[in-house]
């Protein structure tokens, strides 16, 4: 069922935006299932792109009638985190993330008078919706934005994972553990980077042929072999220079672990549940001499950085328009959320505006 809203206009530093298409990702079914904790009720949605429709007084950098990507990590750009080249961490706006409100505590969604939360500070399963200001990210208008909204989240955090936080080197060999919608991003970043051997390992099928026709040079089925054995047979006994694990799943980041090099790097991307946990051995993985990070939002920094990838779509390097499985409207977001539950598509959209 859908539900008509009240939305309040924009405030000081505020944006109203009217939302041309949404992808669903798998961090919206993790407020559903409540492997997130997120306070409720909240319009999930973080995965956007549209038309500004109105700012609030304090905007300067975009005007009524531009076109927008929307970040979910907005940045006040003078705080540690933000001078530190880290702004997805931001001291202004992370405690209103996870709140579900406006960076002044408050909401401007309401349902018959009652305050309704907005997840990720955008809540862009809806029509319209207003954002912080520093939230959005203008785009040339070439582009369709059913195609940009998609680097909002899945094309930043997988692509700039391998760009911005692990730098994957040319030559370097690299496994992929997860080929949804940020993995086979990864497989794209790690081909923009000149990696020689990209190895992506998921269990269904499909996303292992997507993965191959973006760029992946060995594809792996987990469902029928040992993972981290053949990536090692892959890359000449040693295992990769780069294993990023695009899944949040324990397991597959312990197989990430244990798939790459004595002196590799392991990067964790894919957003876990908050009561889940990991086992290092200690002292094995001291000796191993291995470097294991994580990379919120690909490391990327959005308001340099999307215009670019938009940029590289354009020019016929990065691909898009193959991540889109499906469309659908608004009304069919249980189906949407289905989709991602079979795994048989990269991305269904919920398209607003055609």
């Amino acid at each position: 069922m859908i539900e008509d809203v009240t939305l309040s206009p924009p405030r000081a530093g505020e944006v109203q935006v009217r939302i041309a298409a949404s992808g669903v990702c798998r961090s919206d079914h993790h407020v559903m299932s409540g492997a997130t904790r997120h306070p409720m009720p909240v319009v999930c949605g973080h995965e956007g792109a549209g038309v500004v429709t109105a700012v609030g007084p304090g905007v300067t950098h975009v005007k009524p009638a531009d076109h927008v990507v929307l970040s979910w990590a907005p940045s006040c750009g003078s705080c540690f985190y933000c001078r530190a080249g880290l702004p997805a961490q931001c001291e202004a706006f992370i405690k209103a993330v996870w709140d579900g409100t406006m960076i002044d505590g408050t909401t401007r969604l309401k349902l018959d008078g009652r305050p309704l939360h907005h997840y990720c500070l955008l809540a862009s399963f809806a029509e319209q919706a207003v954002v912080p200001a520093s939230c959005c990210v203008p785009i040339r208008k070439d582009v369709p934005l059913a195609v940009a909204a998609l680097v909002g989240c899945a094309v930043a955090t997988g692509v700039g994972a391998a760009l911005y936080r692990a730098k994957v080197a040319p030559g370097a060999s690299v496994v992929v553990f997860g080929c949804g919608g940020v993995g086979v991003n990864i497989v794209q970043g790690c081909l923009l980077s000149g990696a020689e051997r990209i190895i992506a390992v998921d269990r269904n099928p499909a996303r292992l042929a997507i993965a191959r026709d973006l760029g992946a040079t060995d594809v792996v089925d987990a469902s029928g072999r040992d993972p981290v054995e053949v990536v090692r047979q892959l890359t000449g006994g040693r295992g990769a220079d780069y294993a990023f694990e695009a899944i949040g799943n324990p397991a597959t980041m312990g197989q990430a672990i244990e798939a790459a090099r004595r002196g590799g790097t392991i990067v964790l991307v894919g957003l876990g549940g908050h009561a889940e946990s990991i086992h290092l051995g200690a002292g094995t993985f001291t000796r191993s001499d291995k470097l294991l990070t994580s990379a919120y939002y690909g490391g990327c920094v959005p308001q340099r950085d999307m215009p670019k990838l938009i940029d590289l779509y354009v020019e016929g390097r990065l691909k898009l328009d193959e991540l889109i499985g499906r469309r659908r409207p608004l009304s069919e977001i249980n189906e949407a959320f289905a989709d991602l539950a079979t795994g048989d598509v990269i991305r269904t959209l919920i398209v607003f505006d055609a």
